[in-house]
């Protein structure tokens, strides 16, 4: 589907706070990568972060953004919604053929500056209107409908019936199993999901965005490619089979980047594996890589792993997992060893 973020104009934290969060999940729901507010409201954050945990996506919020300079420096196509613009029937061909799309929404009367701005200033009807409804309908034009076929993983799975709720958790092993990882792999994943969420919650008490949804899943599917392979080579296969299982991206890209502390090209190359670079990049692909570089068939300290890391992979692997230690160990401002 077509890359999405919206931005939320005008968001008045007294007045607007339960159509905002709306317009968020909604964005969520219907396939956007991420909401854009204004003005800074911890609230909606939490409100998404705890649905992302609970029903899955890597769906990103970000408030207190200064809208002049975002506008400015987006990189893509800008679409503004408002009942004075064209029809989205008119124009949702020409959208859809672009890869990376702003779609503003206004809380309130908009600058003049943001149909002058826009690439497209879309009308989703011309009656006064929720833009909630204005919203949804625009993300069903652009990703045809496709919005309602995504998968959705999170700890809980909503199944459609016609009356009643049913609500099931997630059963994730048995995905590990039944793609054929053995038992063993299937425990130690289960380990270094553990130390994996103690990490990320120390270093989210301390202030510090982390996406716990993707440290949980990561974590679990870290190992993957196992049931192909337990070469090197299991970080790719890890990854082509979560994009066959439709796991998030930021999911994917975790378990292909979690080889020790980090592969880059000229390393790759000499392991045989494809020639990029395999470093993490988040905080969450670190937190991911580390506890699994201190997890074996059981855990074990930073300096067992440095010695292991030394004699089979040789002393610049052995550094770059110091240095993760050392860094992960700041930011929960406790020895990361202190948490197994």
């Amino acid at each position: 589907m077509v890359d999405v973020t919206v931005f939320r104009y005008g968001h008045r934290i007294a007045r607007d706070k339960r159509i905002t969060t709306h317009i968020a999940l909604v964005a969520r729901a219907f396939g956007a990568k991420k909401i854009i507010i204004d003005n800074r409201d911890e609230g909606i954050e939490e409100v998404v972060e705890d649905v992302n945990n609970r029903f899955g996506d890597d769906f990103e919020i970000e408030t207190g953004v200064n809208w002049k300079k975002f506008i400015k420096n987006w990189d893509g196509l800008i679409v503004h919604l408002t009942m004075y613009g064209e029809s989205i029937a008119d124009v949702a061909d020409e959208i859809k053929k672009h890869d990376k799309i702003l779609a503003i929404v206004g809380s309130k009367k908009v600058p003049g500056e943001f149909y002058s701005m826009a690439d497209f200033n879309v009308a989703v009807g011309n009656q006064p209107h929720s833009e909630v409804a204005a919203l949804a309908l625009f993300m069903h034009y652009i990703t045809d409908g496709k919005w309602i076929d995504r998968k959705f993983y999170g700890k809980f799975q909503v199944i459609p019936q016609k009356r009643g709720k049913r609500v099931l958790e997630m059963d994730y092993v048995k995905m590990l199993r039944d793609e054929g990882c053995s038992q063993e792999v299937i425990d130690h994943s289960l380990k270094v999901q553990r130390l994996a969420m103690k990490i990320a919650e120390r270093i989210k008490r301390n202030g510090i965005k982390v996406d716990m949804n993707t440290v949980y899943l990561a974590s679990l599917f870290h190992d993957i490619g196992r049931s192909k392979t337990h070469g090197i080579n299991h970080i790719v296969e890890g990854a082509n089979i979560a994009r066959r299982l439709g796991l998030p991206e930021k999911v994917v890209r975790a378990i292909e980047h979690h080889g020790g502390a980090g592969i880059d090209k000229e390393d790759a190359v000499k392991l045989g594996l494809p020639p990029k670079d395999y470093t993490p990049r988040t905080i969450e692909e670190e937190i991911v890589a580390h506890a699994d570089n201190l997890t074996g068939n059981g855990y074990r300290s930073i300096d067992e792993v440095v010695k292991k890391f030394e004699e089979k992979a040789g002393k610049k692997a052995a550094e770059k997992v110091k240095n993760l230690h050392k860094k992960l160990s700041e930011l929960c401002d406790i020895d990361v060893g202190e948490l197994i």
